[in-house]
């Protein structure tokens, strides 16, 4: 599931994504718009800034921007910097992979099995999906 923090970061994405035009957009204006605490945005803002995903600027017409264009944001790669793995076990997980405590042989185990094929199936979905696709739904809805 995805946390408060991530599901967060979407909705500030889109806000940016949609009003690209219009330069950088305060952090007020995104938390109004999106009903989100500007202390929780302000860091969450930070992070994806820090990840090289958004660009700010200082002062009068100031704000936050995207550094890409959102064809070339992955939905993985939002989920990975602010929720961590994006497999449902630690065992198996690709980037973030610790043995679990309960388990005997990893090799054998079905659990591990099924949810290698849940990590793969959703991998294949949220990198090869983006803020664009997000951004192409809501325009039709």
């Amino acid at each position: 599931m995805l946390s408060k923090k991530t599901q967060y970061a979407f909705h500030a994405l889109i806000h940016l994504a949609e009003n690209q035009d219009k330069g950088p957009i305060l952090i007020s204006e995104i938390a109004q718009e999106k009903n989100i605490s500007i202390k929780f945005l302000e860091n969450i803002l930070l992070e994806l800034k820090n990840a090289g995903i958004l660009g700010s600027k200082k002062g009068k017409g100031g704000g936050y921007y995207l550094m890409k264009p959102p064809k070339e944001i992955a939905l993985a790669k939002i989920i990975r910097l602010l929720d961590g793995a994006i497999a449902l076990l630690p065992c198996v997980s690709l980037n973030y992979y610790e043995r679990c405590e309960n388990c005997k042989d990893e090799a054998i185990c079905g659990l591990n099995e099924v949810m290698s094929k849940v990590r793969d199936a959703s991998l294949k979905i949220l990198e090869n999906k983006t803020l664009k696709d997000i951004l192409t739904r809501q325009v039709t809805i």
